[in-house]
């Protein structure tokens, strides 16, 4: 069930109705139901496999407790396996066949094992990884091992994070489902104002980039320069506000019932480094992979040359958990280059900056900083978009070979419908976003929000229903660029 549908519409008042009337010992059952059938609007078979996963860990997560010496580990190796088996039947068997079969053919080697004809379960990714936490944090006796087993499938299942995060912790959510929330209107007209300016950064910004984007990136082969170049910065603001549009409308949800989320996204592109960037982007994932990769690895508790390659392997497996494909392999390994050349060159850097006389002005270094890092980071996502590693070059080249400044609208967009007052549009959207974000940091808007009096309140309320309304794109829901993972 998507968001941004008609269905959730009707889907989440009802849910949060009944959760607040039944009794307090019912409401997890009532939550587990509805996560059940959220998640089998899409392919219900599917949620056998949750069920699956939700078996393993359960019992790995008591066995782990009660043992002790090698034994815990070999449970927690267990789980473990089960998880990353899963993910590897259904999201990388089909992408190690084919590389093994090129390499095959290369050789003249005999080799007939056939592709899976599956689809990917939606969100298959995030809730193996949230399952994951729950064993290792329960190994590592951060968290107790959760004897009702309702409660803890609710915590791999809980629909408002359930196929796009943000990826949750079991020290944070297990608790809040034995807490007894009350309905709280200052706490649910929160929530539900999150909820807007999320399907607003998704149904009016994203979808809308989306028009331009999509045509280009599908048949990069027959545009050129500029339009390369706007189509991938319309990306990078398309994958964010879709992305972040998701975390919001999730946290927001949450929120209504009582639930506190993690916050996943805190205006990345307002970042002045490649490191700052993932301290803000994708939050949830970041820390996943800094607790139980990065830090497993050794972390910076060695060497630079093992520091350097404990970021990497971090970044190239981060790619990768995003997607089997080459694309997303390079886009991580791309990433990681970026973090470690920071690094290396802080000194240089910092003498070039006070030899130049930036660091007299402060407010231009921070700004070229942060169109650097932006620059950096729309290069990445050229790889994250792109079908194969041909496109991803093909847009690479065109934008520096073949600037073309006079194709902004090519006629194959116009014959898409795409006007130039639609593309004004969009990108009058991208400043006002980014505008909005500078101003955030010196002001807290939901704050200064709330102590408005009733009259200005409520006619904002609805001049933002009705611009979700009137300015998204289509009355058609779109899916979110990561349920694919």
């Amino acid at each position: 069930m998507l968001f941004n549908s008609f269905t959730f519409l009707i889907f989440f008042p009802v849910v949060v109705t009944v959760y607040f009337v039944i009794p307090h010992r019912f409401r997890w059952a009532w939550l587990l139901a509805a996560s059940c059938y959220f998640y089998m609007a899409f392919i219900p078979v599917y949620i056998l496999i949750l069920f699956f996963t939700i078996g393993i860990d359960y019992v790995a997560g008591i066995l782990i407790e009660n043992a002790s010496g090698p034994r815990r580990k070999s449970f927690l190796v267990m789980s473990i396996i089960a998880n990353v088996g899963v993910l590897a039947v259904f999201k990388y068997f089909n992408f190690l066949n084919a590389n093994v079969n090129a390499i095959a053919e290369v050789f003249h080697w005999p080799y007939g094992i056939p592709a899976l004809d599956i689809i990917l379960p939606i969100g298959l990714s995030f809730h193996t990884f949230q399952a994951m936490s729950y064993t290792i944090e329960v190994y590592r006796g951060n968290q107790k091992a959760e004897r009702h087993l309702g409660i803890y499938a609710l915590y791999v299942m809980f629909f408002p994070q359930l196929v796009a995060g943000p990826i949750e912790r079991p020290q944070n959510l297990l608790p809040q489902f034995y807490a007894r929330h009350v309905f709280d209107y200052e706490r649910v007209t929160r929530g539900l104002r999150r909820m807007a300016y999320g399907l607003f950064m998704k149904v009016v910004i994203a979808d809308r980039l989306a028009r331009y984007v999509n045509p280009v990136y599908n048949d990069v082969g027959a545009f050129e320069g500029l339009t390369l170049a706007v189509a991938t910065v319309f990306f990078a603001f398309q994958i964010y506000c879709d992305f972040a549009g998701y975390s919001y409308i999730a946290l927001g949800a949450a929120e209504v019932m009582g639930f506190r989320l993690m916050r996943n996204f805190n205006r990345p592109y307002l970042s002045r480094t490649i490191s700052e960037f993932w301290s803000r982007w994708h939050i949830s994932l970041s820390t996943w992979f800094r607790d139980y990769v990065y830090i497993a690895l050794g972390g910076n508790r060695a060497a630079k040359p093992r520091w350097y390659w404990n970021l990497f392997i971090t970044f190239l497996l981060s790619g990768l958990w995003h997607g089997a494909n080459w694309t997303f392999v390079i886009w991580g390994a791309l990433n990681g280059f970026y973090l470690i050349f920071s690094m290396a060159t802080a000194g240089m850097r910092e003498r070039m900056t006070a030899s130049t006389g930036l660091a007299a002005h402060p407010r231009a270094h921070a700004a070229l900083k942060i169109l650097i890092t932006f620059a950096l980071t729309c290069v990445a996502w050229v790889f994250f978009r792109a079908a194969s590693l041909y496109d991803a070059i093909h847009v690479l080249t065109g934008m520096i070979t073949r600037p073309a400044p006079h194709q902004i609208l090519p006629d194959l967009l116009r014959a898409e419908g795409i006007t130039r007052l639609e593309v004004a549009y969009s990108g009058a959207l991208v400043m006002g976003l980014m505008l909005f974000e500078v101003i955030q940091r010196r002001i807290d808007f939901p704050r200064a929000f709330e102590a408005q009096p009733v009259w200005v309140r409520w006619p904002a309320y609805y001049a933002a229903c009705m611009a979700i309304w009137l300015l998204g794109i289509s009355t058609e829901a779109k899916a979110f660029i990561y349920f694919q993972f």
